[in-house]
């Protein structure tokens, strides 16, 4: 994967997380019910977009193409 295509893709998989939990987009998913995992939805909903965050970060790691490199310091 080149540099600049993985550049892309973590700038997409950290903003458009990052947006769906703030108004106005955040409105998606702010209700009281239904009560998901004993969760009201808006918790559920931060807690859902936290963990695909991290997971869509996590597999984005393993394909940098620079964590192979060593920096010279």
């Amino acid at each position: 994967m080149s540099k600049a295509k993985f550049n892309t893709l973590y700038i997409l998989f950290s903003v458009i997380p990052f947006l769906l939990l703030v108004f106005p987009l955040f409105e998606i998913g702010n209700r009281a019910t239904p009560i998901v995992f004993g969760l009201p939805f808006s918790f559920f909903w931060v807690i859902l977009w936290i963990l695909i965050t991290f997971i869509a970060l996590v597999v984005l790691y393993r394909f940098d193409p620079a964590k192979d490199e060593e920096e010279d310091v």
